[in-house]
């Protein structure tokens, strides 16, 4: 029986929790498509109806796996992707982004036979183009909407002047960006925007790639062929830094009766009814971890303690390139 509340991103009703499925495929080492079959089963039995997936991932092939994944299910599920970045074939680690309307619906047409579905309810663009205004990236996006292959548009690392003309051609239900303890650039300009404009929020990594979980102790940590090896906050000095505020974190946990992860998971759970994050797992055991934490209450004593005891991350989000891609 789920637990688990609804929350609305605009005028899409999700549960107060999704799961980020793109682990599952790329960038955080080998994956178990068994395994992560059965986590996004166990997802859909616990409650959460939010599944967070996009075209680059593989590339192509999470879709693939999420598509499988709820065939017979298709009714319990919101589901979500992107489109964006276009991977070299010959050579994944070669991208580039693509906002032109042409591209738009060539990505959603490729997503949809990948899915298996006929419809996307949340489709983002998973990084702003700068060289193609973005009245024509959403104007392309909202023609989706009218064919009815698509349901709600959102965007994803998008600064508060693009949500702004974007939401002037159509209507945007979320933003999707990087939002933890560790993470907070959101809060300075971008996040009242989002509330003016009625636009959810969906953080991903809410455990900073599962540091905050303190999965990470030493470099050796992180997995062969695991992206995060190549990130600031995971090498050298950050590290050592980082691993300071888990130690922080751990201590409040423990006084709570909680893990690390659900401890930092809950404040951003706590951060409004519009935020709905979406910790990423291919392993049910994570999955039951994090969704427990979707009911822990925070008190103003407990978000105060938190927030003193956890300062922002040494070391930049991405390494400078992936920066570079940002709209924020």
């Amino acid at each position: 029986m789920s637990t688990l509340k609804k929350r609305h991103l605009g005028a899409l009703e999700v549960s107060a929790q999704g799961l980020g499925c793109m682990g599952m495929s790329d960038f955080y080492g080998g994956g178990d498509d068994t395994e992560s079959t059965a986590t996004i089963h166990a997802a859909l039995d616990a409650g959460v109806t939010l599944l967070d997936t996009s075209d680059m991932y593989g590339p192509h092939t999470n879709e693939v796996l999420v598509g499988k994944a709820i065939a017979g299910r298709r009714d319990e599920v919101v589901l979500a992707t992107k489109f964006g970045v276009s991977r070299d074939p010959d050579d994944p680690s070669k991208r580039r982004v693509r906002g032109d309307a042409a591209y738009v619906r060539e990505a959603c047409e490729a997503s949809l036979r990948r899915l298996g579905v006929d419809h996307v309810d949340l489709y983002y663009q998973h990084r702003v183009d700068p060289s193609v205004p973005i009245e024509e990236t959403v104007g392309a996006m909202a023609e989706l909407v009218a064919a009815g292959k698509v349901r709600h548009l959102g965007l994803s690392e998008a600064g508060a002047g693009t949500i702004r003309r974007a939401v002037a051609v159509h209507p945007i239900a979320a933003l999707q960006t990087e939002w933890s303890l560790w993470s907070r650039e959101i809060e300075d300009e971008i996040l009242g925007t989002c509330r003016e404009l009625g636009v959810g929020v969906v953080p991903y990594s809410p455990l900073g790639r599962g540091f905050l979980a303190g999965r990470f102790t030493t470099a050796a940590d992180v997995a062969e062929g695991d992206t995060r090896g190549t990130h600031p906050r995971f090498t050298g000095e950050n590290l050592e830094k980082n691993q300071a505020i888990v130690a922080a974190l751990r201590s409040l946990a423990d006084e709570r009766g909680v893990t690390a992860g659900q401890l930092a998971l809950a404040w951003v759970q706590s951060r409004g009814d519009d935020v709905v994050p979406i910790p990423g797992t291919k392993r049910r055991a994570y999955l039951a971890e994090n969704v427990a934490a979707a009911s822990i209450e925070l008190s103003a004593e407990d978000l105060a303690a938190i927030e003193a005891a956890v300062p922002p991350a040494a070391g930049t989000r991405y390494p400078e390139a992936a920066m570079g891609q940002l709209g924020i």
